[in-house]
């Protein structure tokens, strides 16, 4: 699958802390750049980040992009320009003569004659770990109760005993597993299947699909996870669209016409951010008919979801501070009153409503404690308390479905058709 790699290199890249950026002076933008009619080695200078590096004997390959198109600028220099800061995500300034591409790919290069570094992205030093979560696991870490359970076959399953003497699950999110790993990396992240057993066949929900998770220590806001978040969303679908132009290209032309140009509005504008109550009054307010009445301290709905990122303008859109109710146990609380409220945000995108899923942590362990009594779950996640008992951090970390994801990017209405093998109710072919 063209996008996996992608967004693994996407994850790796990003930070919690951005890449230092210093303030852009008179340039020629990339999207200029592309559509110069004279390229009889006019000299410009060319500013951006850099979105792919190759080497093909003495020459070197640098794929450019500033935001201002969707496409990006080749940049054509000599090897000796070759260096480990000349990675993906560095920012760089380019000077050079502006010529004709002998490539069919593109009608314009850069031919380099100085290259300079003007922001560092090493991703060894700011990205994430990868981390193997387990498949089979002993929580429920949605709480919503919708797990297959894990049992041996019957010619070798023990009478009124557990193989793994409590319960086993397939899982519904490696997040848990991730809060233990980020006390010790930082910034971890796992790419890997997960299961639900939600008896739906709508559109965009599936029993097995993917999730890219990522959980980061010594995170003290929403906004920071934020930033993440929407860093991964750009970079990754600007990865994808540089790598793989023929393949996105293909489902733009025959399957959803008009969305390349979607995609460039969501890349080009910053994300909205709106609080849930918010959200609830904006619903209340349409003159739209809604299957479901919106109201405070009920869930959004996917006609809800795709009538909130309609109203702003078809731009992605952060949902914050949900009612606490609403979530899981592990969300932060925000102390307020009287609608009680977590540090819980999702991420809604044009055509197909929430995309990202993620929150605070509830680090403090006496609020941690007593939430876990109240739901009767102290004894089946005491080790999860514990972790707050030794060194705890603030923290935070988000999910986002993979297939879904594609939806996004290439326009596809049905999740089932972004899957070679989907596994819904009622089926489970091969």
């Amino acid at each position: 699958m063209f996008g996996a790699r992608c967004l693994v290199r996407a994850l790796r890249s990003c930070s919690s802390a951005p890449c230092p950026r210093h303030k852009p002076s008179a340039r020629l933008s990339v999207r200029d750049a592309l559509g110069a009619q004279n390229t009889n080695g006019e000299r410009v200078k060319v500013q951006g980040w850099i979105r792919s590096v190759r080497s093909q004997k003495d020459i070197l390959f640098l794929h450019i992009n500033d935001g201002s198109a969707l496409e990006s600028l080749q940049v054509v220099a000599d090897s000796s320009f070759d260096s480990r800061e000349l990675a993906f995500g560095s920012s760089v300034e380019v000077q050079g003569q502006l010529v004709k591409s002998p490539s069919k790919k593109q009608n314009v290069e850069l031919k380099a004659e100085k290259i300079e570094v003007v922001g560092n992205c090493d991703a060894k030093d700011s990205g994430f770990v990868h981390i193997h979560t387990p498949i089979i696991t002993s929580n429920d870490c949605e709480g919503a109760g919708e797990l297959f359970q894990v049992e041996p076959s019957s010619k070798i399953k023990v009478p009124e005993e557990n193989f793994f003497n409590v319960p086993a699950f397939l899982t519904v999110s490696g997040q848990l597993h991730l809060e233990v790993m980020s006390g010790a990396f930082t910034q971890v992240f796992t790419f890997g299947p997960t299961f639900r057993a939600e008896n739906s066949q709508s559109r965009r929900h599936l029993a097995e699909f993917y999730m890219v998770e990522a959980e980061i220590s010594f995170v003290e806001s929403l906004q920071d996870l934020m930033q993440v978040m929407e860093g991964l969303f750009k970079t990754a679908t600007t990865i994808v669209l540089s790598n793989c132009p023929e393949d996105v290209d293909l489902c733009h032309k025959f399957i959803a016409p008009g969305q390349k140009d979607r995609l460039g509005h969501m890349l080009k504008n910053n994300f909205v951010i709106i609080s849930y109550t918010e959200a609830i009054e904006i619903l209340k307010q349409s003159s739209q008919n809604f299957t479901f009445t919106p109201e405070w301290g009920v869930d959004l709905y996917t006609e809800h979801e795709k009538y909130l990122v309609k109203h702003c303008g078809n731009i992605p859109v952060f949902v914050i501070n949900y009612p606490l109710a609403l979530k899981p146990f592990y969300m932060r609380d925000n102390e307020d009153g009287p609608q009680h409220t977590v540090a819980a945000v999702d991420l809604l995108v044009p055509g197909v409503g929430e995309l990202f899923g993620g929150s605070l942590r509830e680090e403090r362990y006496h609020f941690l404690e007593q939430r876990l009594a109240r739901l009767g779950l102290t004894e089946a996640y005491q080790w999860y308390l514990d972790l707050r008992r030794f060194g705890s951090v603030p923290h935070g970390g988000f999910g986002m479905g993979f297939e879904r994801y594609l939806q996004c990017i290439l326009g596809i209405d049905n999740i089932k058709d972004v899957i070679p093998f989907p596994r819904f109710t009622h089926s489970c072919v091969l």
